[in-house]
């Protein structure tokens, strides 16, 4: 759905092994406020839609343009290009399996 939605290097990342709280990070970076706007609302749309109930919501820190939606199984993390470059999450979760969508 992101990627279908112009969101760039959307990766998923399996954390079923590395950690007790989430199964998957899905990371994609956006191009402005607008689109991490849309997408947002998208990603909510998609998870009432399938029926996953989101935990904490959507948290967003529009200065850093970086926001993140929790629905339990996965966490959604969408990022401009300077804030992807700067957390480097692909890095920080290494050890898991990691697959791009394009």
């Amino acid at each position: 759905m992101l990627f279908e939605h112009k969101a760039k290097d959307v990766v998923v990342i399996d954390l079923r092994e590395l950690a007790f709280w989430t199964d998957f990070f899905i990371v994609g970076t956006v191009t402005s406020g607008a689109h991490l706007a849309g997408l947002q609302k998208r990603i909510k749309d998609w998870a009432r839609e399938e029926g996953f109930a989101s935990r904490s919501g959507v948290k967003t820190m529009p200065e850093s343009g970086w926001s993140w939606t929790d629905l339990g199984e996965i966490v959604v993390h969408l990022m401009n290009e300077k804030e992807r470059n700067f957390y480097e999450l692909e890095n920080l979760w290494s050890d898991a399996k990691q697959t791009r969508i394009e």
